[in-house]
Formats: structure tokens, C-alpha cells, sequence
């Protein structure tokens, strides 16, 4: 059996969210909703409460989780799904699919880079335990900015969604 041949069999699969999008778009769409939220209630852990040791753990969690995620929903993206012929009879196709693609992808390129300079940063300087440390205020700067350019990856990724498979 070769790997275009499994490729084929899932090219198929249609999302559960009644739209024209392929099950993995409907996951990625949906885990925003979930990402969001904890990616706040992890900031006030430690903004409010100084639980360094929960936000580390849920950062980790959620710097896995969107890894774990980005990689499927590319490999959907780009040999399975066929976005293009499900995005193709969206009365945006030419006017807001491409572009609102394309402001997406500077979102989640720019949060894909900060994220892993964030959590390098943090696993290399902050001390174990986790606490405040000589790295602190140089980690909050940058991870404020990811969080912030997450929210705008979220944000142009239900954008670009409901253009090419909503509407």
C-alpha cells in the first residue's frame, strides 16, 4: 500500500460542522476556542495568583498541543484535504480567500516563531522551580507578544474559515 494510495482514503473526510471544510479544519476551528481560554486562565495563574509551576505546565501543554495540531492540520492542509476545491465555490474565492489566507499565515508564522523562542527562553532561563528570576521581565515581553499574536492567528484563521467554508 503506498502512501498517495492513504492519502486518497482520507481526502474525503468531511468536517462535522455542516460546512465545507474537511474534519481537521473543523478541529483546528474548534480547538481555538479551547487554546484561548486556557492560554488566559494560565496567564492570571501566574499574573494574580504566582503559580509559576501551573503556568509552566500548562504553557508546556499548550506549546504540545498546538505543535501536535499545526503538523496535522499542514499535513491536511497540504496533501489531503483538497482546501482549495472545498474553498473554490465560496462566493469569495477571488475577492477574500487567498488574502485573508495570506494575513492569516503572517499571523501563525510570527506566533509559531515567538512561541518556540518563548518556551526555549523560559526552559533555558528560568530556574526550577519555576519563579521570578533575572529572565523575568525579558520572558514576559516576548511571551505577551505571542499571546497577543495568537489571539490574531485565531482571530484571521475564523476569518479565513468562514470565508472559504461558511459562506
Amino acid at each position: 500500500m503506498s502512501f498517495s494510495f492513504l492519502l486518497a482514503d482520507f481526502s474525503g473526510l468531511s468536517g462535522f460542522l455542516g460546512t465545507r471544510a474537511s474534519l481537521m479544519l473543523d478541529v483546528v476551528f474548534l480547538a481555538m476556542f479551547l487554546v484561548l481560554p486556557v492560554l488566559g486562565v494560565s496567564i492570571a495563574m501566574v499574573r494574580f495568583r504566582r503559580n509559576y509551576a501551573w503556568h509552566k505546565r500548562a504553557q508546556l501543554i499548550l506549546a504540545l498541543v498546538l505543535f501536535i495540531a499545526v503538523a496535522a492540520f499542514e499535513i491536511d492542509m497540504q496533501f489531503i484535504s483538497g482546501w482549495r476545491d472545498r474553498a473554490a465555490t465560496s462566493p469569495f474565492w477571488k475577492t477574500g480567500v487567498m488574502s485573508s489566507l495570506y494575513i492569516h499565515l503572517i499571523f501563525s508564522i510570527s506566533t509559531f516563531v515567538l512561541w518556540i523562542y518563548v518556551v526555549a527562553g523560559a526552559l533555558r532561563n528560568i530556574p526550577r522551580p519555576p519563579g521570578p528570576s533575572a529572565y523575568s521581565h525579558r520572558h514576559m515581553f516576548w511571551a505577551r507578544l505571542a499571546a497577543i499574536d495568537l489571539v490574531l492567528t485565531a482571530l484571521t484563521g475564523w476569518i479565513f474559515y468562514w470565508l472559504a467554508f461558511v459562506a
